[in-house]
């Protein structure tokens, strides 16, 4: 349940500021009945995908590619923010933002370790891996900024770690720590491209940059645990190890899901919007939905 919570929780960082409380809770009860569930099982509960060969350790597809594809599909049905690229809509408290990520490393320890349902070796394995990612994620992310903007921010670093733990949640089961490093630093990269190149070109308005972070994040690390699954860690040989066909399995992985989340997150946000309305009045938008939707607000 508590992945279930998360998933469900990612996706309403790509349509913050502008969805009604009301319509995300009726969407969220229709999306881990249709989207969730069926994911879980899938992968991690006997389905096809898990018969099929699917390699998922602590839900690269279930948990980072669903909630990153429903995040890229509401963002778009829903449309940008009021003043997106016109006005400034930085982040408020980075102070805050910079504890969150803390909390968050330290719980991705739990999440991807706990995986291993045992306190053994293969745990550890995963903890450390996991934590390499971040670190290697955080200074590529960073390092971009720095060459390409020439001003290193602590926005891109957390990013970064974030983008890093995202990508090594469906792989750090199945390699070893220095896979990790390197999967990190494709993380970074990539990851920052999404939200950045890929974001822009298409000018959709995902408000904590969910598809690009978790979504791409999810593709990247189920593909990579393709590459480099270890059989000494994980029972299963990835490519370095001889086994082309567990890439192709994996891209078939990411391909069901993609098409699943977006299909059935598509019709679920078109149903919500016909029974309660999507998207907050432009009086109540401009206002902030801290004030008109819970009455309360930093001062």
């Amino acid at each position: 349940m508590t992945f279930a919570v998360i998933t469900v929780a990612l996706v309403a960082g790509a349509v913050a500021d502008r969805m009604r409380f009301s319509s995300y809770v009726l969407f969220c009860i229709g999306w881990f009945t249709f989207v969730y569930i069926p994911l879980a099982h899938w992968v991690w509960g006997g389905g096809f995908l898990a018969q099929a060969g699917v390699l998922d350790f602590a839900g690269g597809l279930v948990v980072h590619l669903s909630a990153g594809t429903a995040g890229l599909v509401a963002a778009v049905v829903m449309g940008r923010r009021r003043g997106y690229g016109t006005e400034n809509l930085s982040p408020y408290n980075l102070s805050l933002a910079v504890i969150g990520t803390g909390m968050l490393w330290v719980g991705w320890f739990g999440f991807n370790g706990g995986s291993a349902l045992q306190a053994n070796s293969r745990a550890v394995m995963a903890i450390l891996t996991t934590h390499l990612a971040a670190c290697a994620g955080a200074l590529t992310w960073c390092a971009i900024e720095w060459i390409t903007r020439r001003k290193p921010s602590v926005l891109g670093m957390i990013s970064g770690a974030v983008a890093g733990l995202g990508t090594i949640t469906p792989a750090s089961g199945f390699v070893e720590p220095w896979h990790g490093i390197v999967i990190g630093l494709i993380a970074g990269a990539v990851c920052f491209w999404a939200c950045t190149s890929l974001k822009h070109r298409f000018n959709y308005d995902d408000t904590l940059d969910v598809f690009g972070i978790h979504g791409i994040g999810g593709v990247l690390g189920t593909l990579m645990t393709g590459i480099f699954a270890t059989a000494a860690i994980g029972g299963t040989a990835g490519l370095i190890e001889g086994n082309p066909k567990l890439l192709l399995t994996q891209a078939y992985g990411v391909a069901v899901v993609f098409a699943w989340t977006g299909g059935v997150t598509f019709i679920l946000l078109k149903v919500v919007d016909m029974l309660a309305g999507l998207r907050v009045s432009h009086e109540h938008e401009v206002e902030g939905l801290d004030i008109t939707q819970h009455g309360e607000a930093l001062q």
